[in-house]
């Protein structure tokens, strides 16, 4: 789920989240439902397959940085277990010390990107305010950045 949800971030930049919404069952089954070692595998000629596939975003920079992105996940396995375990060692940080470790660890992660990608998925504080109904629905599942942090 996060290596899907970062790919959909990425390819959302410049564009409106319900663009991407609206292509996900395309781009689940152009990226084989996120798998991240079939991603991994995806080489030049995968990379001109999903450039004539109008059904997802023809980015080719986008595309790459999906490939290699998996890749990286792959190393990030060895010395985490997983994503979610590579996340979780680096929590609590600031959005600005967030970036700079996207930034160094995968491609195409700018700051709107990686704020964006950490508040989807519970990283970082603020999809909610405490007086929104799904606030309290939200802190049942204990996200990360409520897990006894320090507020940031």
């Amino acid at each position: 789920m996060l290596f899907e949800r970062l790919v959909l971030e990425i390819n959302q930049a410049g564009l409106s989240w319900l663009t991407i919404l609206k292509k996900r069952a395309a781009f689940r089954a152009a990226f084989a439902d996120f798998e991240v070692d079939h991603v991994a595998a995806f080489g030049p000629s995968e990379i001109d397959r999903l450039m004539g596939d109008s059904r997802i975003i023809r980015n080719r920079l986008k595309l790459e940085a999906a490939a290699e992105n998996a890749r990286r996940i792959q190393i990030l396995r060895q010395s985490h277990g997983s994503f979610a375990g590579w996340l979780d060692a680096h929590h609590p940080r600031s959005p600005q010390d967030w970036t700079r470790l996207f930034r160094h660890t995968f491609r195409f992660t700018g700051g709107q990107i990686v704020n964006e990608f950490l508040l989807s998925v519970g990283y970082l504080p603020g999809a909610h305010e405490p007086d929104c109904p799904a606030f309290a629905r939200i802190l049942e599942h204990s996200p990360p950045w409520a897990r006894g942090s320090a507020s940031i």
